[in-house]
């Protein structure tokens, strides 16, 4: 049973923070062009480093799918515990691109040319927010009956 809880854990994990990754990816480097995922050289240096970014999400989020379909053909899947993995790995993802990439590497901020704080608050609160409510969910699944899904 815990080997199950621990793999429903992981996949929405997975999955979180691959549909995290995604989504600022889509968003803020190709739709909006606020920043690359590596500011600090050439263009092109950003776009190639958007790539291989966009390729770990997008892997991260194919791994989670094949873990999510082979728990639900054991008839192992548990739908709370699941939700709980994908907003940890959302929040934890996104509060670690906040602090450690966009402050402690430096590599990219949200937004250039404006007042970035209020970017950052927000980023960062949300960030928080999705971790406290998966880690929320994860806890309180731990003995869990199974949910439907």
């Amino acid at each position: 049973m815990e080997k199950r809880q621990a793999l429903n854990a992981l996949s929405g994990m997975l999955f979180g923070l691959g549909l995290v990754a995604f989504f600022d990816e889509t968003v803020f480097h190709q739709l909006l062009h606020w920043h690359h995922f590596y500011d600090k050289s050439t263009t092109d240096i950003g776009l190639v480093s958007d790539g291989i970014f966009h390729s770990f999400s997008w892997f991260a989020t194919i791994a989670s799918l094949f873990m999510f379909a082979d728990l639900r053909r054991k008839n192992a899947f548990y739908g709370k515990r699941w939700i709980g993995g994908i907003l940890t790995g959302a929040g934890a993802f996104q509060l670690y691109d906040g602090t450690v990439q966009h402050k402690l590497m430096s590599l990219h901020q949200i937004r250039y040319g404006v007042n970035i704080l209020p970017y950052d608050l927000v980023w960062n609160i949300t960030a928080a927010a999705m971790l406290a409510a998966g880690i929320f969910l994860l806890v309180n699944t731990r003995q869990g009956k199974k949910a439907d899904a």
